[in-house]
This record gives C-alpha cells, sequence and structure tokens, in this order.
C-alpha cells in the first residue's frame, strides 16, 4: 500500500516541480492566441481554462489509462513505475509540447508541426499516420464502450445496438462547433470519471485489499518480457501519441499561454493517476498477476475485468456509476479521435471548416469507414492502434526537440524521451507478431541502434540558430 501512495505523490509532486521545468525552458508569454486571433465560432472558440482542462483530460484518457493499465498490470507493481515516470518526463512533456507549439503555429495539427521542424517528407508520413491512427482511435474507442454498455442493458440491447449509438453521437461531435457539443457534457462526464477514480481507489484500499509492493520483478504469467512490451501495453497511461492529436485542438481554444502548464501537463499527470488506480486495481483485487491472467480470459478481457471489479467494490449503484465513468473515458476520446481526424484533413488540403457541408465532406466518409473497421477482430485493431501510437508519440517528441533547440531552449526535456521511444517503438515492430518476428537478439539491439541513430542525426544536424516563433 505504501507504494501506491508513494506513486501517487510521486505523479503530484512530479506536476509542481518538473511541470515548472518545462514550463520554463518553453517560456510561455502573453503573444495573442489562436483561439483570439481566429475565432471561427466551430473549432477556434475561445473557452475558460478549467473547462478546457476538463476537456483535454477526457479527450486523452481513454480505454489506454484503464485497458492498458490493467493489462500493464500483468507484469506485476514494476507498471507503477512506467505509469508515474513516464507520465512526468514523457507523456506530460510530450502533451505540453504539441500544444504550445501548435498555439504558436496558428493552431495547427501535429502533421503540420512535424512537417515544420522534422521536413516535408516527414509531414507526408504524419499526415497518412494520424489519419490513419485517429481512426484505429474511433474504432477502438467505438467498440469498447459499445461492449462496457451492452453489459448494462436489457439483451435487445446488444453491441451492434450500441455501436449504432455511439456512432450517431460521434457524427454531431465531429461536425457541430466545439463549445456547443462537447463543451457542455463533458462536465458530467467529468463527473463519472471522478466517480469512478475515487471509489475504485476507495474500495481497494478500504475493504483491505493487499496490495504487493514495488518491484523490478517480471511477474507476467506467460513470462512476457518488460522491455518493449510493457511499454507499449499500457500506452496512454504513460505516454501517448494519440495525445499529440488532441493537444493542437484544444490549443485552438486557450486565450493564454501561461495557461499551459495546467491544462497540457496536468491532464497528462491526471491520466496517470487514473492508470495508476487501475494498475493497482488489477495487481490486488486478483490478489496475483496469474488471477488477473485467468479473470482477464474468463470475463472476455479489459472490460469484463473492469466490469466485475467496479460491482464486486461498489455494489450494483456504484458500479453502474463507475462504469459509466470507464464507458465515459473512451467515448470522449473517439469523438475528438475524429474531430481531429477532420481538422488534420483540412489542415492537409486547406479546406476552410466553417462551412457545415465542408465538414460534413471530411465527417461522413471519416465515420462510415470507421464502422466498416469494426468489423476486424478487436485484438488486432488494438496491437496496431497501440504500437502506431507510441510511433507517433516518438515522431511528436522529436519534433518538440528540434523546437527547442531552434529556440535556443533546454531540448533535454524532449530529446532524452524521444530517444528513449524510439528505441521501445522500433524494438517492438522489430520482435512482435504483427512486425517481423525477430528474435530478441536481433530486436534489443536493433532498436537501441536505432535510438542511436536518431540521437545521432539530430545533434549533427539540428543546428543551435534560433528562430522566431
Amino acid at each position: 500500500m505504501i507504494s501506491f501512495f508513494a506513486a501517487l505523490a510521486t505523479l503530484l509532486v512530479g506536476y509542481f516541480l518538473y511541470g515548472k521545468v518545462v514550463e520554463k525552458a518553453f517560456k510561455p508569454d502573453d503573444r495573442p492566441t489562436p483561439a483570439t486571433l481566429v475565432n471561427d465560432g466551430v473549432d477556434y472558440v475561445p473557452m475558460k481554462k478549467w473547462n478546457i482542462f476538463l476537456i483535454q483530460l477526457l479527450n486523452i484518457a481513454g480505454l489506454g489509462p484503464i485497458f492498458g493499465a490493467i493489462s500493464g498490470a500483468l507484469w506485476g507493481p514494476v507498471v507503477f513505475f512506467w505509469i508515474v515516470f513516464g507520465s512526468i518526463f514523457a507523456g506530460a512533456v510530450h502533451d505540453y509540447l504539441s500544444g504550445m507549439i501548435s498555439m504558436r503555429h496558428n493552431g495547427a495539427s501535429i502533421s503540420e508541426i512535424v512537417g515544420t521542424y522534422l521536413g516535408n517528407e516527414m509531414k507526408q508520413v504524419m499526415r497518412v499516420f494520424s489519419v490513419i491512427l485517429l481512426t484505429l482511435v474511433g474504432v477502438v474507442f467505438m467498440v469498447g464502450p459499445a461492449g462496457l454498455l451492452a453489459k448494462l442493458t436489457p439483451d435487445f440491447m446488444d453491441v451492434k445496438f450500441w455501436l449504432i449509438i455511439v456512432l450517431a453521437y460521434y457524427f454531431l461531435a465531429t461536425i457541430v462547433p466545439i463549445d456547443k457539443l462537447i463543451g457542455k457534457i463533458y462536465p458530467i462526464f467529468g463527473i463519472t470519471l471522478i466517480i469512478m477514480a475515487v471509489g475504485v481507489a476507495g474500495g481497494i484500499i478500504l475493504q483491505g485489499y493487499n496490495m504487493p509492493e514495488i518491484s523490478f520483478a517480471n511477474l507476467h504469467p506467460a513470462g512476457a518480457p518488460i522491455w518493449p512490451l510493457m511499454f507499449i501495453t499500457v500506452a496512454c497511461g504513460a505516454i501517448s501519441g494519440f495525445h499529440a492529436t488532441q493537444s493542437p485542438m484544444m490549443a485552438r481554444c486557450v486565450t493564454s499561454e501561461k495557461q499551459g502548464r495546467t491544462i497540457f501537463y496536468g491532464a497528462m499527470i491526471a491520466e496517470g493517476v487514473i492508470a495508476l488506480v487501475w494498475a493497482a486495481a488489477g495487481v490486488a483485487f486478483y490478489e496475483t498477476t496469474g488471477g488477473l491472467a485467468v479473470a482477464i480470459k474468463e470475463f472476455g478481457g479489459a472490460a469484463g475485468v473492469v466490469y466485475n471489479i467496479t460491482f464486486t467494490l461498489l455494489g450494483p449503484i456504484g458500479g453502474v456509476l463507475a462504469m459509466l465513468g470507464v464507458i465515459a473515458c473512451p467515448i470522449t476520446s473517439g469523438d475528438t479521435a475524429f474531430r481531429s481526424a477532420r481538422l488534420t484533413l483540412a489542415d492537409w488540403f486547406g479546406f476552410d471548416q466553417k462551412p457545415i457541408k465542408n465538414r460534413l465532406l471530411l465527417a461522413i466518409p471519416l465515420l462510415g469507414i470507421g464502422y466498416m473497421i469494426t468489423f476486424v477482430d478487436y485484438a488486432v485493431i488494438w496491437r496496431y492502434f497501440a504500437w502506431s501510437n507510441q510511433t507517433l508519440a516518438m515522431m511528436a517528441l522529436w519534433a518538440g526537440a528540434v523546437y527547442l533547440k531552434k529556440v535556443g531552449a533546454v531540448h533535454w526535456i524532449a530529446t532524452v524521451p524521444a530517444t528513449f521511444m524510439s528505441a521501445v517503438s522500433v524494438t517492438y515492430i522489430l520482435q512482435a507478431a504483427e512486425g517481423f518476428k525477430l528474435p530478441t537478439s536481433i530486436s534489443y539491439p536493433g532498436g537501441i541502434a536505432f535510438a542511436v541513430v536518431c540521437l545521432t542525426l539530430y545533434m549533427v544536424k539540428v543546428g543551435a540558430k534560433k528562430a522566431t516563433v
């Protein structure tokens, strides 16, 4: 139990101390923001800081910090290290830089930012990569909540029924002005999210579940290696490239750069807390990682485990409220995934999004393709999402590192996690079943070599000449 509270305290201290270091390196000032310069009433809409914080949190807190953390708990308490230090030194830095740099480029999407700092070729890659990733995210966050809702409702309201309902909501959330739907209902989702986190944590603590103390031991029942699988599996609970697509969307609503640490860095730390709660629940509730593995199989995946934990800990009423919180997380990421995909395509083709017909021309095909992908095996979609997600994070961090060096700032806050994520992403795809299936004797040195090459190219090619941004 001491380990859990120590991890929680470290996350909070990280926000106040390291968050300040990151903010000082970036140097936010009083220049006008895109929200006030453009203000088109659709995507560029000035909003209050705490409303934006809540929207940002719900945008990024999808299934990753819940399902990913539960899956990560299969390795045992060692997952606490990655959630805590990954959130502080990688994930929150990634989210802050992607949002703040976007703000200084008129609310540009992450693909455009990457193009500006890593070159036109990378821009084209990122445009395609971002749209594919966002569509996969939308699908993952469509299927997940539909399955959970089906468990709470009569039999005729099956998964297919809820898929249609969720898709209809996504359509509206993708095209209407951001303050008219997302801006109004997210506070309600926020309440259920808070109830979920507090309720599950309180249940584990007050009902006397034994929570193992932190260790570096690999307790995975199948012996799966910690490196790099755990770092890919936890995904949004520590760092997520998906967040780089969400921060620019909120960058179009922020009225002062000085709000950035609370909104971008702070939301990631809050998501780390959510991931920590669910990892702790997964480790403690089933007593052993083997017990957790059996539960995941018995209950048909992480969704069934969430259902079992919440209803056991909190009873029927508390369980329903907690489940609604868990359902709200993916829904409030899936809708903005499709919205971000629309904005990415709009930036790509210079397509004005103020007229509703232009929004419909992009939204309808995106959602149609997303619905068709729901018929693909969910496990396959999640595996490819997890890898592409962390690869996008790698590229976003390198773009942030280039930006910081060009403006003469302390670039190591981005360079170090960018190098680390380069090794993680390439090692994983070299050895994964959905990748090249190479042995660790090749994949491990291959991933490390790739990271070293990236760092070397960065240090050699990126000059220290200052740019005006």
